[in-house]
């Protein structure tokens, strides 16, 4: 893909990872996942990548939030020394697993959210 492709592709992405993951406080990653491997990078790479985008931009809507008063942080606190390990954890196997089922992996779970989504 061209140089310009990608700025262009980078750009709207952007936009549309960041708006997502501020309303709907996830989401980011499944759309972050098929950007970042359409501007070119392999499977393992763009899941890294996503994460380390949904970072600040997670941090970002916390703030926010805070800002607005929505944000509670007993009921998010349970949450953040588990969900680091997982996180920890997730790191550490995503460097372990064949690209093959990562694929195949990421797709089952974008389907069980998609169907989790319209069934609420």
């Amino acid at each position: 893909m061209e140089k310009k492709n990608k700025t262009i592709w980078s750009v709207i992405g952007g936009l549309l990872i960041g708006t997502l993951n501020g309303l709907l406080g996830a989401g980011g990653g499944m759309l972050a996942v098929p950007l970042l491997k359409k501007i070119g990078l392999k499977q393992t790479n763009a899941h890294a990548t996503a994460v380390s985008v949904i970072f600040p931009l997670s941090l970002a809507s916390a703030i926010a939030y805070l800002i607005l008063g929505r944000f509670e942080l007993s009921a998010a606190g349970v949450y953040l020394i588990p969900g680091a390990v997982g996180a920890v954890i997730g790191g550490l196997l995503l460097a372990k697993i064949p690209e093959k089922w990562l694929r195949k992996a990421f797709a089952v779970f974008m389907i069980w959210a998609g169907i989790r989504m319209v069934m609420r």
